[in-house]
């Protein structure tokens, strides 16, 4: 088979991962005929319960990766801290690899990430936040005074608020950067942010690249809480700007797939790129349910070298997340009040399969759609008040 036939249904796709992005993404391959291989050390892992094949192993296991290769024809990843090494093993191994390494590696270290965000700010006239590096001591003595206050953030395996902490001092940054072992890290100064926002953009084997409507996010203690879209307070002006530099950095990454690509909105009307991620994202499931394609439909369609399906949205949705909080209350634990939930027709329930719920831990989300913004507001405080859940930041 050449690399740029299409791979069939009935094929094995595998992914690398077991988490809930592994879980939805072999629920949407096998709605369209693909069997799934997964590849995940846990052997409860969400992804792995609901696929053809698991393969309990670590992600650096080369005899694993030999039986992965041997039965899958591609192969992605659902989050972005799988070595780019085993990434680059398998592509050896003859398997078709998408995204390839190199984008996953840019994404998984924000050092790296900052130079390329960088790259492409002249072109798109968005960049990176202001910021510095910090990998040795003497790096402390050099941070610009105007960079404070600001957020120190570990160059690797920060995700939902982990590995980040807020500093207004050069002295709370030197105690910050004790406290995260003194690895590198990265200071960015904190903006005057208005919101943030998420752009879902996805890229074929033959260079067709598609994006989703912009999505707003809001956060609660440091994980994303609920995205809307369309969002309400963007102008189009900075959607199609975000847009035109979304397809342009997913095309300088020779991407194939779906990338998230997030960004924060200033007071002052500026952009500013924040963080990418190479895979689906918690801020695109509300695809599922509102748009033609799903985004985990689009990454099955991608990594299969078939045609990329519609981003159209057909209804104005917002996704939000339920965390192990929802069941819990004090030292008791019980399931949440689904029924009185469901009694609203366009509350999409959709839970990934964890089978210990704890404080934080993403459990599941719920799509919500409707004909307007204010409809949707008012479905999610319903919602919301059945669920106990807090609305503010």
């Amino acid at each position: 088979m050449s690399r740029l036939d299409p791979i069939l249904p009935g094929s094995y796709l595998g992914i690398l991962g077991g988490g809930q992005l592994g879980r939805m993404f072999t629920q949407a391959a096998q709605a369209m005929g693909y069997k799934v291989c997964v590849l995940d050390p846990d052997a409860h892992s969400p992804a792995g319960l609901v696929a053809e094949m698991h393969i309990q192993a670590e992600y650096t296991d080369h005899q694993a990766l030999a039986q992965m290769a041997k039965y899958c024809q591609a192969v992605s990843t659902e989050f972005e801290n799988v070595p780019a090494l085993t990434l680059d093993e398998l592509e050896k191994l003859g398997v078709y690899v998408a995204p390839n390494s190199q984008g996953v590696s840019i994404a998984q270290n924000r050092i790296v990430e900052k130079k390329f965000l960088a790259t492409w700010q002249r072109e798109a006239g968005i960049g990176p936040a202001p910021h510095a590096v910090i990998e040795r001591e003497e790096d402390l003595a050099h941070v610009a005074a105007d960079l404070l206050p600001g957020i120190l953030k570990t160059a690797r395996m920060g995700y939902d608020g982990k590995g980040q902490k807020t500093v207004k001092t050069a002295e709370e940054l030197r105690e910050a950067w004790q406290q995260f072992d003194r690895v590198p890290c990265v200071l960015e100064k904190r903006m005057d942010l208005d919101f943030e926002v998420s752009a879902l953009v996805a890229r074929g084997h033959d260079d067709e690249v598609v994006i989703y409507p912009i999505a707003q996010n809001m956060h609660r203690q440091g994980i994303l809480h609920t995205s809307t879209v369309p969002a309400p307070a963007i102008n189009a002006q900075q959607a199609q700007k975000i847009s035109d530099a979304a397809k342009e950095m997913i095309r300088r990454l020779d991407y194939v797939g779906v990338l998230c690509i997030e960004f924060f909105v200033l007071k002052n009307g500026e952009l500013v790129a924040n963080e990418m991620a190479p895979r689906p994202h918690n801020s695109g499931h509300y695809t599922q349910d509102a748009c033609v394609c799903s985004q985990f439909e689009q990454q099955v369609r991608a990594m299969a070298r078939l045609p990329l399906g519609s981003t159209a949205q057909h209804t104005p949705a917002m996704m939000l997340n339920l965390l192990g909080d929802e069941w819990l209350s004090g030292d008791t634990q019980a399931e949440p009040a689904w029924a009185e939930v469901l009694r609203f027709p366009e509350a999409k329930l959709h839970l990934y399969g964890k089978a210990e719920p704890r404080q934080g831990r993403k459990m599941g989300h719920i799509n919500l759609i409707a004909k307007d913004s204010e409809g949707l507001n008012s479905l999610c405080a319903q919602v919301s008040a059945i669920l106990k859940i807090n609305r503010q930041e």
